[in-house]
């Protein structure tokens, strides 16, 4: 447990994981004890075996003073960057976050992340993106791809922010600001290394399409660093079917330890709790977009039009997802952002119980693939990791819902004015790719 001071609660978690970097994973008795407390048998199977299921959990407690001013509480849970978990979705988090910096950056006149914008392609592999039927405009936008990246995950806005910013400005840009383990390598289509060097020219466009501002192709000549062997599993499936019998290399992958999502989501909720080089330089305006669509259900988005009934509330609120109730309690909001892939179940969340006046940081993956194959698609994630991880949200919301504070948290800053569905003529969006 680290109890950290009001400016210095991310900086303290981040120092305090990279001394640990290369002891024995981090695991507080405090969370220990809470977690044997739940007597579900998939949630102990999993809590027993912390190894087989790669296993981690950070569990942040917030108290606030007479001034409403926060102090953050860190407890972990077999936590270690070096324990490699595949990131998936959540790199869709730090990328929405460098796309709105960069815009702030730019500073020209008549883009903003509204603008209206369009993808050519360039070199092998990129594929243009000219018009998005699903959003206000017709056109894509950088507001639009947060939407679709955050609301249910989908995977081709996270491609184009990657394109927008970089890849070199990714990387750089995340090490600059103290994640010097993180590594964002790839898209989320199948292209080669140098493929994935090579970004799309860019083009921001009026409404009657004529252009404002062209970002020409970027390749990005940085090395990695992929000397660390992160291998798993005991075999694979290749693209054409075939089982490839040994393990499943992840050295190239994309890379977010825990600690460092942690991280990144307090300081978009919290940024004036870290040093102002550790802060993404993002407007007011920003900061209110990002809460509500961190946070907004998919049935009462507008824009894009998803189906409600496949892409239910808790739909990527992994803590709250039951499998018999698909509805988020009463006054929870979950500012949050999820991945699922290759076995893996991760969810990073600030939970905001507005009615209980309950605040807390969840985050946590665990890894189900009983057989050992990647690609297969023969994951537990119904039967085991998200009963697991509901099971976990429920137990740390349980304890907070008892947990005594000095000080009720005044969560105004945080209350969102929520869309409301308005019924139109559009198709609803089903089945994306996600």
């Amino acid at each position: 447990m680290k109890k950290s001071l009001f400016y210095l609660p991310v900086i303290g978690l981040f120092l305090g994981f990279l001394s640990k970097s290369f002891a024995q994973p981090a695991t507080d008795s405090f969370l220990t004890n809470l977690l044997a407390k739940n007597p579900n048998p998939i949630f102990q199977e999993v809590i027993r075996h912390p190894e087989k299921y790669r296993l981690q959990i950070i569990y942040t407690q917030i108290d606030r003073d007479r001034r409403n001013r926060p102090t953050f509480t860190n407890y972990q849970f077999n936590v270690d960057s070096t324990f490699y978990f595949n990131p998936a979705s959540t790199v869709k988090l730090p990328l929405a976050m460098l796309s709105l910096e960069k815009l702030n950056h730019m500073k020209v006149p008549g883009v903003d992340k509204f603008t209206a914008m369009q993808f050519d392609s360039a070199f092998s592999g990129q594929t243009r993106e000219w018009r998005d039927e699903t959003s206000p405009t017709g056109y894509p936008s950088i507001a639009h791809l947060i939407r679709k990246a955050f609301l249910v995950s989908e995977n081709d806005p996270y491609s184009r922010m990657y394109e927008f910013v970089g890849q070199q400005t990714i990387n750089r840009t995340l090490h600059q600001k103290g994640y010097p383990d993180t590594r964002i390598t790839h898209r989320f289509v199948r292209m080669t290394p140098d493929e994935n060097r090579h970004t799309n020219p860019v083009r921001f466009i009026r409404e009657d399409g004529s252009l404002i501002y062209s970002q020409p192709a970027a390749y990005n000549s940085d090395p990695f660093d992929f000397s660390r062997l992160d291998t798993l599993g005991i075999g694979y499936l290749t693209s054409g079917d075939s089982l490839v019998q040994k393990p499943f290399d992840f050295s190239g992958r994309n890379k977010l330890p825990l600690e460092s999502l942690h991280t990144l989501l307090e300081s978009v909720l919290f940024p004036e709790s870290v040093p102002a080089h550790q802060r993404f330089d993002l407007t007011p305006d920003d900061y209110s977009f990002l809460y509500q669509y961190l946070s907004q259900f998919p049935g009462e988005t507008n824009y894009p039009k998803y189906d409600a009934e496949q892409y239910y509330d808790s739909y990527a609120k992994f803590f709250f997802q039951d499998s018999l109730h698909h509805q988020v309690p009463k006054g929870v909001r979950i500012f949050n952002k999820v991945g699922w892939a290759y076995g893996f179940l991760t969810d990073a969340s600030y939970v905001a119980d507005f009615q209980n006046g309950v605040e807390y940081l969840l985050s946590a993956t665990v890894y189900v693939n009983r057989d050992g194959i990647l690609n297969d698609n023969r994951y537990e994630y119904e039967t085991v990791g998200h009963p697991f991880l509901y099971q976990l949200g429920q137990t740390i919301h349980q304890y907070e819902l008892t947990r005594k504070r000095k000080y009720r948290p005044n969560l105004d800053r945080f209350a969102i004015s929520y869309e409301t569905r308005t019924q139109d003529a559009r198709p609803i969006v089903r089945d994306v790719d996600n």
